[in-house]
This record gives C-alpha cells, sequence and structure tokens, in this order.
C-alpha cells in the first residue's frame, strides 16, 4: 500500500475499475517496457496529441526534442499536460463481435512537466534516453557537444499523478455464447527485433557492438 501513487479525481479509474492499477513499480514498468509516448496538451482552445520518445529516471519522465519544437516551448511554460504509453499484448477474439477486446498494459501520467536547463542535467538525460532506447550504447557513441545540448531542450513530468491500466486473459462472453461452435481465445502479440542491418556507409573492419547482436535476446 505504500509504493502505491495517490488516486485523485483526475486519475481514478470509471470504467472497468478492477483493471486500474497504481501501484508505482508496475506503472514504472509498463513505462521502461515501451518506447513511444503520446503527450497531450491544448494551446489556445486546441488539443494536440504528439507521439514522441522518453525515459524515466527515477519517479520522473524526460522528453527531449529540437529548441525550436511549439510542444516543447509551449510545455516548458508549466501549462497542464497528459502523457500516455500503451503495449499491446494480445488480440481478444470473442464468439460475438461485442465483446472482442485486447489485452493491453497502459499508464496516463498528468501534470506539468519542468525545463531542464543545467547542462549536467540534459547530459544525464540524453543518457536516459539512449539506454532506454538500447542498454551499453552511451558508452560507444560521441556525446552530445555544447551546441548540441544548446540545441536540445528537455523537460522533466514528475509522476506524481498517474495510473495504469491493465487487461490480461481470456474473452468474457455471454453465457449463452458458450454454446456456440465459435474459436474464441488470444492471438498473442509482442515486438520482436530483427538482425541488425548495417549502414549502408559502415566500415566494413567493424563489427558489430555486442550490446547491438545481443538486443535481439531481450
Amino acid at each position: 500500500m505504500g509504493n502505491e501513487i495517490p488516486q485523485t479525481k483526475k486519475t481514478k479509474i470509471r470504467r472497468l475499475p478492477k483493471r486500474g492499477v497504481f501501484d508505482r513499480d508496475a506503472i514504472y514498468k509498463i513505462l521502461d517496457e515501451a518506447f513511444i509516448c503520446h503527450v497531450g496538451f491544448v494551446i489556445d482552445g486546441q488539443p494536440f496529441v504528439i507521439p514522441t520518445g522518453y525515459a524515466r529516471i527515477g519517479g520522473d519522465l524526460v522528453i527531449h526534442g529540437s529548441a525550436a519544437s511549439r510542444m516543447l516551448r509551449n510545455l516548458s511554460g508549466g501549462i497542464d499536460v497528459c502523457v500516455t504509453v500503451t503495449l499491446v499484448d494480445g488480440l481478444v477474439l470473442a464468439r460475438s463481435a461485442f465483446h472482442h477486446s485486447m489485452n493491453y498494459r497502459s499508464v496516463v501520467v498528468l501534470g506539468k512537466a519542468v525545463l531542464v536547463d543545467d547542462d549536467s542535467e540534459k547530459l544525464t538525460a540524453l543518457e536516459a534516453f539512449t539506454e532506454h532506447i538500447v542498454p551499453g550504447r552511451w558508452t560507444e557513441i560521441r556525446w552530445p557537444t555544447e551546441l548540441e545540448l544548446k540545441a536540445t531542450t528537455v523537460l522533466r513530468l514528475p509522476i506524481e499523478e498517474a495510473s495504469a491500466k491493465i487487461r490480461t486473459g481470456d474473452p468474457v462472453d455471454d453465457e449463452e455464447d458458450y454454446a456456440m461452435d465459435v474459436w474464441a481465445g488470444v492471438i498473442p502479440l509482442a515486438l520482436r527485433a530483427g538482425t541488425p542491418i548495417g549502414d549502408k556507409r559502415q566500415k566494413k573492419e567493424i563489427e558489430v557492438s555486442k550490446h547491438v547482436l545481443n538486443y535481439r535476446q531481450k
């Protein structure tokens, strides 16, 4: 109970509340597995939802992009933001069209983003972005220059008002439909890494890094 994020009026699960999860570790696990989040915000009455990469550093989400980004420029002004992440684990095929569904894990984080303007903190965030995508990559590549850091905006969103929603298991049909001669069940889905493909300008004598080759085993 002590590890749960307190529910608020905005994070309370109203539709199928039994699927709601507020355990901080469960929320972190979903965030750490996904790669893309969708950032929702409103500017002058117009809603926007923008997909972007992200990373988690402790109890914060960090997002980044060009210093010229309209989204980041507006978010840094302290406007309300809604960040969502979804993982689809399977297609749930029921006996009726009405009860078809998906097995999924999703997270919603609400709050106000904070601009990260300290260069060392920005560098830490950029390392987190890189390692979130491919663990082990940061130690092998060239780090951002001072000019590149200035051209990059990093925002931090505390994971303080958040909830997860999870569906697992079989389809749930109406009782009378279980007698139907129709196949029902789950088609599992998963993200799979393929064989690495080298850059066309790659020097032929350079071998594929172990962290790249081993990525297929994750």
